[in-house]
């Protein structure tokens, strides 16, 4: 099992104001306990021994409510002088990984199980000597909170192609996905996307998937918040 992760959680939450005003987008509260908590419930049931985050919004907030967890390891890459963006970001922690793969996380999603961890399922179906990137995708009934065109089309083995222009693609990126650090080395050294590293991995065909066995909640607007709540109570019941 890998033991590393990195959860993204320096933006600026724009599309959650005013909301964000106030509180950093990690920190708000679904059903009584902040997103990021319920992501790194998922990460300690999984094993994960070391996790970094990344803080740039209302940095002094996300100080204070990591203090409170005495495992896993936490790392804070503080971006409060530059939002690196998605890539940009993992490529200043880097050095964490050891060289070793590890997990990436968004920290306005999260999941509801089904009968096994979906970490666990993402890295049990980890095949590094095909994989460079290996993505958990939501479909259909699965998803609260989102509203577009899809992400991905799937092949039968794994292998993962993006959505064309003006087409419905069945697959969401759910947020959690399984990378190399190898992959940051010839990477800019200003603010990118993950989506570099997800389209070179495509064009290498080396980037796969692995659909989520349980239901996938993606709360990015105020709106979105009574959607998942409502969803964790209809899932509980």
């Amino acid at each position: 099992m890998l033991k590393r992760a990195m959860i993204l959680a320096a933006g600026l939450g724009i599309r959650m104001r005013p909301i964000t005003h106030n509180i950093p987008k990690p920190l708000i509260c679904v059903a009584g306990r902040p997103m990021l908590e319920i992501i790194m419930s998922a990460l300690v049931s999984a094993g994960i021994e070391k996790v970094v985050i990344n803080i740039h919004h209302l940095p002094a907030q996300m100080k204070i409510f990591l203090n409170r967890f005495e495992s896993p390891q936490i790392i804070l890459s503080d971006e409060t002088e530059c939002l690196l963006e998605s890539g940009g970001g993992i490529k200043k922690a880097i050095k964490q990984f050891e060289n070793d793969p590890f997990f990436v996380l968004n920290s306005d999603s999260f999941w509801i199980d089904g009968s096994k961890s979906n970490i666990r399922r993402l890295y049990e179906a980890w095949y590094p000597k095909e994989m460079d990137v290996l993505l958990l995708l939501a479909c259909g009934p699965q998803i609260t909170g989102y509203m577009g065109l899809g992400d991905f089309v799937m092949s039968q083995n794994g292998q993962l192609t993006r959505r064309a222009n003006g087409c419905v693609a069945p697959f969401i990126y759910a947020g959690v996905a399984i990378m190399k650090p190898e992959l940051f080395l010839e990477t800019p050294d200003e603010p990118f996307s993950l989506n570099l590293i997800f389209d070179r991995a495509m064009f290498a065909n080396k980037l796969f998937g692995l659909r989520l066995d349980g239901e996938w909640m993606h709360v990015g607007t105020p709106d979105s918040i009574q959607e998942a709540e409502l969803k964790l109570i209809q899932s509980s019941s």
